[in-house]
């Protein structure tokens, strides 16, 4: 799964195809869920890079139901959670890397991973609901959310979990952004790039800070 990631400004750099057109982005290295994140959408042919907070709410949702952060590709173009998201509003959510954890005898020990040398173009699918706090004729009612979309990790060499977030190639960024392909093409082009991007990537261990969300800063992406 995709439970804890990191954004820096150096993304906006190591994915020019995709952010080259907006302002860097802000550095948070223990992105939480709940958190509103960079996520770049496109509307009408125009792309825009926008705040969308991390958990799916669509406005079908009740306010109370718990906010699902990950979707599974195998079910994410048919179940009724996500079928819509899936085929009218997906999103990229950049990052640097993700954290992962394995247990040991003496607890909980995360590992960054990451694409050396790059950043992830990882796929989502956008909700999007109104707050409940202002007008229904306000134009700033309505709010995004996002989930991240993971994958099988085994394609993944030296896997730390058994689900990993399915990531975009540059080539596939304009087909999933679009709008264009069906969802069984859509469904095709994912597990291609993210296959793909998956064989590039590496992890190592980091602090164990990285544990409390309220942890941040570089240094919890350098390896023990």
């Amino acid at each position: 799964m995709c439970g804890r990631y990191v954004v820096t400004k150096a993304v906006t750099d190591l994915l020019p195809d995709l952010l080259g057109d907006f302002e860097d982005l802000p550095d948070d290295y223990n992105v939480a869920p709940t958190e509103s994140v960079p996520v770049v959408r496109e509307r009408h042919g125009e792309k825009s890079l926008v705040p969308a907070s991390w958990g799916f709410r669509a406005a079908w949702m009740d306010e109370k139901k718990k906010r699902p952060i990950n979707a599974r590709i195998e079910t994410v173009a048919t179940s009724g959670m996500w079928r819509r998201a899936f085929a009218t509003s997906r999103c990229i959510v950049p990052a640097l890397g993700y954290y992962e954890w394995t247990v040991t005898p003496t607890g909980k020990q995360p590992h960054f991973i990451h694409e050396p040398n790059g950043a992830l173009a990882m796929a989502g699918v956008l909700g999007v609901w109104p707050d409940p706090t202002k007008p229904e004729d306000d134009p700033d009612r309505w709010r995004l959310s996002m989930a991240v979309i993971t994958r099988d990790a085994h394609v993944a060499p030296g896997e730390v979990h058994d689900r990993m977030p399915a990531c975009l190639t540059p080539d596939a960024f304009g087909d999933w952004l679009d709008g264009d392909l069906s969802p069984d093409d859509l469904l095709h082009l994912l597990d291609r790039s993210s296959a793909a991007v998956a064989e590039q990537l590496t992890h190592f261990e980091v602090s164990r800070a990285v544990n409390s969300v309220r942890n941040d800063g570089p240094q919890l992406i350098e390896p023990l």
